[in-house]
């Protein structure tokens, strides 16, 4: 029988496993957990979500993310069918009871007959002779298996990108400032929780962003006519910027980018869905 090495159980090794066993292919399915844990584990589980419990849109008519989820649901995704059953209340979003979400992945990997589950740290990429593997790590991946990574494919070929999602304890909100409203109106009103800041609060808020030496990375995702002025104060401050699509809504605000760009110590980088498509890149 053919076998294929998976390394890492995080959501898309699990998914490949998966994906594998159904169609007859004996799967080695590797992890370091829980031998070794990142600093942002503590599940011995698989698939444990560290970050946001909200895999985004669940609309399959008006988002390209809901018509991603019905895609996977039709290939019999095993993301799609632990998060269906393990969801939480989140408007027109499907979010999921994160323990129970890998808890459910977990078993069903471990009940598979085809599926092995081994517990190793790789320090290098595997050899030729390992077998046919799929490395599915993420960004959690351990510092010597990145160093292999990167020699051998360069770093030109090597990003990743993410954002990070805080949690806030319900008994810490002030109600009378606060309230219950689902996100456009979808769903149950209780699906979320609005804290307000004032006009002043928030811009306080974006200048201690700024002026905090130990951040040096602002992600802008806010209105489009206010992007150009986040991003040039925050390059300003030396920060480096990811920013949303657009950059920018004219040229004098793209002029303006550019010159503190040329003086600030940090990377800009815009956040463009279809950058690499044939066509924007020819452009």
């Amino acid at each position: 029988m053919q076998k294929v090495n998976v390394i890492g159980a995080g959501l898309s090794g699990c998914e490949a496993a998966w994906q594998l066993a159904k169609r007859g292919v004996q799967v080695d399915l590797y992890d370091m957990k829980p031998k070794k844990f990142s600093p942002a584990h503590t599940s011995k589980n698989y698939s444990e979500l560290v970050c946001s419990n909200s895999l985004r849109s669940d609309d399959s008519t008006q988002n390209a993310v809901g018509l991603m989820h019905y895609e996977m649901r039709e290939a019999g995704s095993l993301i799609m069918e632990a998060a269906d059953a393990t969801k939480v209340p989140a408007g027109g979003a499907l979010a999921v009871d994160r323990e129970g979400f890998s808890a459910y992945i977990t078993e069903k990997i471990s009940q598979n007959p085809l599926i092995s589950v081994k517990s190793k740290e790789f320090s290098e990429m595997p050899k030729e002779d390992f077998g046919p593997t799929i490395i599915a790590t993420g960004p959690l991946t351990s510092e010597k298996l990145v160093c292999s990574i990167l020699e051998f494919i360069g770093d030109e070929y090597f990003n990743f990108y993410d954002a990070i999602a805080p949690v806030v304890f319900k008994e810490s909100i002030d109600f009378s400032k606060a309230w219950y409203q689902s996100r456009y109106d979808k769903g149950d009103k209780y699906d979320y929780i609005n804290c307000p800041m004032s006009k002043e609060q928030y811009y306080t808020f974006v200048k201690e962003l700024l002026a905090d030496e130990d951040i040096t990375l602002i992600g802008i995702s806010t209105q489009h006519n206010s992007h150009a002025k986040f991003v040039v104060e925050a390059l300003n401050a030396g920060k480096s910027v990811y920013c949303e699509k657009p950059l920018c809504l004219t040229l004098e605000e793209l002029d303006r980018i550019e010159e503190a760009y040329k003086n600030s110590t940090g990377q800009l980088f815009c956040g463009l869905n279809r950058r690499h498509a044939p066509l924007i890149e020819e452009i």
